[in-house]
């Protein structure tokens, strides 16, 4: 798999109606999160670093300060997820979602592999409910990173996992996996 690949991808959920930057960067997210505990310094340069985002490395310092001030801060998480998630750095991006992944395993009272969750493990079917959520939202993101990263069968895994979890599909794991399926008959796939 390669950039053919991510480009068809990326088109194809376009034609779906899916945000190519599905996953950790709910605005809802980032308000729920962004008034729970998080030190001053910690957003100041979360701040600074938006600031300063077409500068690479300072941007990147910023981050890196505000992980400082609090590691496992969801706003933090999240934060640097989309700055690397926006700057093409998707490697870097999978790392963070990993991160975040096994924090609100931990938050939720979970297994730490996604695998062995459960749809009875938490409230998942509640909008409402933030920390089941943005478990969810975290393993979309995951999901749809392996698939712009060609690893399409983790990501169909993750994609799976999400609609067992979320049966009723309010986060949009369907349109994802209509994506999958189109990539896999090789739609415009020259790889």
């Amino acid at each position: 798999m390669g950039a053919a690949c991510a480009s068809l991808i990326e088109a194809e959920m376009v034609s779906e109606g899916v945000s190519p930057a599905a996953g950790l960067d709910s605005e809802w997210l980032e308000r729920a999160c962004l008034g729970g505990r998080l030190p001053e310094r910690a957003e100041l340069h979360l701040r600074l670093a938006g600031l300063n985002y077409q500068h690479d490395a300072l941007a990147e310092s910023h981050l890196h300060e505000a992980q400082a001030c609090a590691p496992d801060h969801a706003a933090v998480l999240i934060g640097r997820y989309r700055f690397y998630f926006y700057k093409g750095r998707l490697e870097e991006a999978l790392k963070v979602a990993q991160a975040c992944l096994l924090k609100s395993a931990a938050d939720n009272g979970l297994a730490l592999d996604w695998r062995a969750v459960h749809a009875g493990d938490a409230n998942f079917g509640s909008y409402e409910a933030i920390l089941p959520r943005f478990f969810l939202l975290t393993l979309k993101g995951y999901a749809y990173l392996h698939m712009r990263l060609g690893n399409l069968e983790e990501g169909r895994a993750a994609l799976l996992k999400l609609l067992e979890l979320d049966p009723s599909d309010k986060l949009g794991a369907k349109a994802l996996m209509n994506v999958l399926a189109r990539v896999g008959r090789g739609d415009g796939d020259d790889d």
